[in-house]
């Protein structure tokens, strides 16, 4: 039995996932060029975003974020060891956490546009998470 290359063993995780691959190895490696290319281009305009901020600009930023700030400080708060939290702290999260979802969501339109899809579908979502390291903490609630 030989063992899967990184194309064989994504190909199979397709399948089991009930998904039709069609890809070659240079269809299957030409995504993945343009995945990073993309990802790249994104994280440098979000330190470009980051680089621009001033330093007093506390104030502007609590007030232009997406995520509640009260929601995250109740989560962080559930943690019973947590005592105080700074009002920096939340605002960090918030920032942190869109980072995060942004990041997933431009690895999971990836993978729909790979299936020649317009609409992203949880196993868009999926198979992000299944194939990138750093969401392997993920894969467990995913199943």
């Amino acid at each position: 039995m030989r063992a899967l290359s990184g194309t064989d063993a994504f190909a199979k995780k397709m399948e089991e996932q009930g998904q039709v691959v069609q890809l070659t190895q240079e269809e299957h490696a030409a995504h993945m060029a343009q995945m990073e290319a993309q990802l790249k281009v994104f994280w440098a305009g979000q330190l470009a975003e980051m680089e621009k901020l001033e330093v007093g600009s506390e104030q502007d930023f609590k007030n232009h974020n997406d995520l509640p700030l009260a929601r995250i400080k109740r989560i962080m708060k559930s943690d019973e060891d947590v005592r105080m939290i700074s009002a920096e702290a939340p605002v960090l999260f918030a920032k942190a956490c869109e980072m995060f979802i942004l990041e997933l969501t431009l690895r999971s339109w990836g993978y729909s546009e790979k299936n020649k899809r317009r609409t992203l579908q949880k196993e868009d979502i999926q198979t992000a998470i299944r194939n990138t390291d750093i969401f392997d903490f993920l894969v467990d609630v995913i199943n």
